[in-house]
Parts: structure tokens; C-alpha cells; sequence
């Protein structure tokens, strides 16, 4: 009786421990840079627009080989039409999303290529004008 309960008991610690590790998932790596910015994106919460106009906002960032900001992110670019307030607003949103994303979990090779050297990221959420339709009218084909 007493080693029914003890297998018992030992079973449920390990499935319990089980459990507890499958659940762990491991963040993926980051190995290109195409990775760096599709993980930035993911970061990037825009302001609603009930606090803040739409416009596009521009940061260069480094990062060092754990993955963390290396030096001082700095804007580069602001929408013209945009107020102070919105321009305020927005680089709150972007240094929160770099918070966000960081440490970057870079793979060896990849920690190593991109260590101190500048990204520049692009945050969009203005809406782009439509393409213009080319009309080719002078362009008729021929039948033959």
C-alpha cells in the first residue's frame, strides 16, 4: 500500500514537472535582419487616434551583442503636418516598443554582426495615397 501511494505521488510530481516545462515556450532567435525589424513591428503599439493624429515616425537604434539598446535611440524623422502634441505622443509610443523589445534575442552569429551598428526603423500609420491608375490608351494593341 505504502509503495502504491509513494509511485503515486512520484507519477504526479512528474507529470506536474512536465507540465511546468512544456508550457515554457522559447522565444525564437533573431538571425536576419529582416528578423530585427519584423520583431520591432510586432513591438510597435501606435496611439489610438483619439489622442493623436496618424503620421510616420522614423528612430535609428543600435543594439550591443545581449541584445540590448546600445546608446541613445534618436528620431530621425517626424510627419511635417504633425502638432507637438503628436509628435510627443509617438516618440513615447516608439521608445515603449523598443522597451518592449529588448533584450533582442539574437542568435551567436547574428549578436555579433549587428552589434553597434545603426538600424533605421520606419513606423508608419499614416494612410499612403492611392497609386494613380495609368491609363494606356495610347498603347492599343493590335490584332492580328
Amino acid at each position: 500500500m505504502v509503495k502504491l501511494r509513494n509511485a503515486q505521488f512520484v507519477l504526479l510530481a512528474a507529470c506536474f514537472a512536465l507540465l511546468l516545462c512544456g508550457t515554457a515556450e522559447a522565444e525564437p532567435q533573431v538571425n536576419t535582419i529582416k528578423d530585427v525589424i519584423a520583431k520591432l513591428y510586432d513591438c510597435w503599439r501606435p496611439p489610438p487616434t483619439s489622442r493623436a493624429n496618424p503620421m510616420d515616425i522614423t528612430v535609428i537604434v543600435s543594439f550591443n551583442h545581449a541584445g540590448e539598446i546600445f546608446g541613445h535611440p534618436r528620431i530621425t524623422y517626424e510627419s511635417e503636418q504633425a502638432t507637438e502634441n503628436d509628435r510627443l505622443i509617438y516618440r513615447v509610443a516608439v521608445m515603449e516598443a523598443l522597451q518592449r523589445c529588448t533584450p533582442m534575442p539574437f542568435t551567436q552569429g547574428m549578436a555579433g554582426a549587428v552589434a553597434g551598428r545603426p538600424f533605421a526603423v520606419q513606423f508608419r500609420t499614416r494612410k499612403s495615397p492611392p497609386q494613380p491608375v495609368e491609363k494606356r490608351a495610347w498603347l492599343s494593341p493590335k490584332i492580328l
